[in-house]
């Protein structure tokens, strides 16, 4: 349950819930069902993957509520909440609170199966990202002091001979340690290394860490 993409459901509303369970089944998307936000919360540290699906007003930890605990615990599922009409206002604290959308009672199947088709497409993209940024920073780390330093330069936008003043070398060794760099960080142009170096947002003491 842990690694595939999920819709979990939360809601203490037993037709409600069932409900939604069928809406997703029958559009093959998987789906687990929870009759309260503890029942979530008791399970939410295991889930790396999907979406959650939860009514605004419940019992004891309503949706405001458990967007907060979410946070809290840096669960970065998104969250879709549901609402009623009279319910606007918890709507929009809902989505300062991080929920990526929002859908009013009673709701269209075709707009609910969008709008958690979305989610899970951008959950899916934050994970490839996160996997691309980790890789990054363990090619990074991989690096010589000097690499790292020269790295930096060419981020910079320096030429291998602006990079040899500030360094104090040669700019034929700037070039040995430029080659290192490329190899090493599976680099195939200066283009995708400047990519690769501003993905992960800095280059500073990597090399160290």
């Amino acid at each position: 349950m842990s690694t595939e993409a999920m819709v979990h459901v939360i809601d203490d509303d037993d037709a409600a819930r069932d409900s939604l369970a069928f809406l997703f089944e029958s559009a093959d998307i998987a789906v687990e069902t929870y009759a309260s936000g503890a029942a979530f919360l008791a399970v939410a540290p295991t889930l790396s993957d999907g979406c959650i699906v939860t009514d605004v007003r419940m019992p004891e930890i309503n949706g405001i509520e458990l967007l907060k605990r979410l946070k809290a615990q840096a669960i970065a599922l998104p969250v879709i909440v549901i609402t009623g009409h009279a319910d606007i206002a918890l709507a929009v604290e809902a989505m300062k609170s991080g929920a990526v959308d929002f859908m009013e009672k009673p709701f269209d199947d075709e707009a609910m199966l969008r709008a958690v088709r979305a989610a899970l497409a951008r959950q899916g993209k934050a994970r490839e990202e996160g996997r691309e940024k980790a890789d990054i920073r363990l090619r990074l780390a991989a690096l010589t002091n000097r690499e790292q330093q020269v790295l930096e330069g060419l981020v910079a936008g320096h030429a291998n001979k602006r990079i040899a003043h500030d360094l104090d070398i040669s700019p034929r060794t700037v070039e040995i340690y430029r080659a290192h760099v490329m190899t090493k960080m599976d680099a195939a142009s200066l283009s995708e290394l400047v990519r690769m170096a501003l993905i992960v947002g800095t280059t500073g003491g990597v090399a160290e860490g």
